[in-house]
Formats: C-alpha cells, sequence, structure tokens
C-alpha cells in the first residue's frame, strides 16, 4: 500500500489512467483533473502509464508534499460553497439563481431547466425564502404582488 495525501492506494493502482479506466489515483482526489495530473506528472518526471508500486519513493514523497500545498478535498468544497453564500447574501444575479436552483451560466431555461429543479419542489419557492428582506419588502409592494410573495411564504 501506497500512502499518497492520506489515502492509502493499492501499489498496483494506477498513478493516471485514461478516461475509460477507474484505477486513477491522482484523480480519485476532489479538485485534481486530467490537466492538472498531467502537470503534475510531467513536473515529477512521471510515466503515464506508472503504477504506484513502481514509483521511487523520493517521487512519491515529493508528490504528497505537492499535493498538501494545493487546495483540495473539504477546503476545496467548503471554500466553493462560501463563495456562492457570499454571492447570495449580496443579492447578486448569479446567487438569486443558485438560491432558486435554477441554472447560472446563462443556459437555456425554456425548455430544459427540469434537470436543474428537483420534482418535489416548485421552481422558485426555494429561492424566495431564502431572501427574508424579500419577504419583508412584500408589505410595501402593490397589493397583488405582496399577496403572491406572502403565499410564498406559507
Amino acid at each position: 500500500m501506497v500512502l499518497l495525501f492520506g489515502a492509502n492506494f493499492p501499489e498496483t493502482r494506477l498513478v493516471k489512467a485514461y478516461f475509460w479506466d477507474d484505477q486513477r489515483a491522482l484523480e480519485s482526489f476532489y479538485g485534481i483533473g486530467p490537466s492538472v495530473s498531467q502537470r503534475l506528472m510531467a513536473r515529477f518526471h512521471i510515466h503515464p502509464n506508472a503504477r504506484l508500486g513502481v514509483l521511487a519513493n523520493r517521487q512519491v514523497l515529493d508528490l504528497s508534499a505537492e499535493l498538501s500545498g494545493m487546495t483540495l478535498e473539504n477546503d476545496l468544497r467548503r471554500s466553493m460553497q462560501d463563495n456562492i453564500k457570499r454571492l447570495r447574501d449580496m443579492g447578486t444575479y448569479r446567487g438569486r439563481r443558485h438560491a432558486m436552483g435554477l441554472p447560472v451560466r446563462g443556459q437555456n431555461t425554456r425548455t430544459q431547466v427540469d434537470t436543474y429543479c428537483s420534482a418535489s419542489e416548485p421552481r422558485g419557492k426555494k429561492g424566495l425564502r431564502s431572501y427574508p428582506n424579500l419577504m419583508a419588502k412584500a408589505s410595501s409592494l402593490p397589493p397583488q404582488l405582496g399577496r403572491e410573495l406572502s403565499r410564498d411564504r406559507s
């Protein structure tokens, strides 16, 4: 077993495999994709078809030291969630789209928005609940719109 960034891998595991192969060690970490793993392997002179058992001890140590300096796994997930939360708190367009569970980067919503919304909750309901200041403004809006927003509150 080879210890790499706190995870044990069998010695027969490939360092980086092709996309159809599930035995890749580097790309099993969240935040490392094909391009980052290729760059790491070129930096430490590792053959693309090399297995972890074939690597020298120095290469494994250098690789794990490099991985420990990167933002990976839970730290990366937490920073992404913090960025989305910051956008929602600021009330930006992207933050509102995240809150409502709709596409954020300008995708078409006319026909294929069903993949972004859950089937159990109607579109937009979650988004309005996550904005209490918008709900408080419902009393100052015209009567029709105020009734629609207060209906979403319940």
